[in-house]
């Protein structure tokens, strides 16, 4: 097939914008592949905010995977401020992923007063050695997002992950121009939360970001044959990244971008 003159400006276009699919299992990380995702943020849990994966997990999606794999490094639910035992458990993570030949982690520890624990990140930097950096949506919740912003740089993490301190990214559009305008180049700044195919093209206009952060999920019915009643919350079906809407969110981010 012969391209038409617009389509190398398209790619060119494209290749400067970045799709990060969070996917909740190898199911999920092969269709966030399959579906042109950039790369996949592997984690458990989505339905807790996203928790540590399994070694196991860990081990077969990076085997099956060519695309850029980073891990969630997350222990628990809840809030970011970690006692000693939970941050020796993610930094005993980090070792983890870096062993498993990973590309990065997603990872992030605030203080009692909602501030980055700059002591405790530092260290998270250090264990994470070559491993590519986000901040994840721990800064949605400190109590000075530009000062957090500024930690964050210092410590030399590449990228943090943000809804702009909103439900969703769409509803923190402002906020996050804010952080990027901040930022001025120095951090990447992704928006996440609710992205989807139907807003990435303005959000993308409304912030001025380059990568971007989505589930691309759908409710599967359960593959039971005997339907109990769901009395403990144990009946349904998985919830997995869907290829088809990876695929439709890499289009409409290509379309934006050749626009752009």
């Amino acid at each position: 097939m012969t391209e038409t003159p617009a389509e190398p400006e398209r790619a060119r276009a494209s290749a400067r914008y970045v799709l990060e699919i969070a996917a909740n299992s190898l199911a999920s990380a092969l269709a966030a592949q399959a579906g042109g995702a950039s790369r996949i943020e592997l984690c458990a849990a989505l339905e807790l905010g996203g928790l540590t994966p399994s070694p196991a997990q860990i081990a077969l999606v990076r085997e099956r995977l060519s695309i850029p794999v980073h891990v969630l490094v997350r222990p628990r639910a809840g809030d970011f401020a970690y006692a000693d035992e939970e941050h020796a458990t993610m930094l005993a993570d980090i070792a983890h992923c870096a062993a498993a030949g990973c590309d990065g982690v997603v990872v992030g520890a605030l203080t009692a007063d909602g501030d980055v624990d700059v002591a405790r990140c530092r260290d998270i930097v250090s264990a994470a050695g070559r491993l590519d950096l986000t901040f994840h949506r721990a800064i949605d919740i400190c109590r000075d997002p530009a000062a957090a912003l500024e930690a964050v740089i210092g410590l030399g993490f590449r990228r943090v992950l943000s809804s702009g301190g909103m439900a969703g990214a769409t509803e923190g559009s402002a906020n996050l121009r804010r952080l990027i305008e901040r930022a001025a180049g120095r951090i990447e700044i992704m928006p996440g939360a609710g992205i989807d195919a139907g807003n990435i093209a303005a959000l993308m206009a409304a912030t001025g970001a380059r990568e971007f952060h989505a589930s691309a999920k759908r409710a599967l019915p359960s593959r039971m044959r005997f339907a109990p009643t769901d009395a403990l919350g144990m009946a349904g079906g998985e919830t997995r990244s869907d290829a088809a809407e990876v695929r439709r969110l890499v289009e409409a981010l290509h379309d934006a971008a050749a626009g752009a």
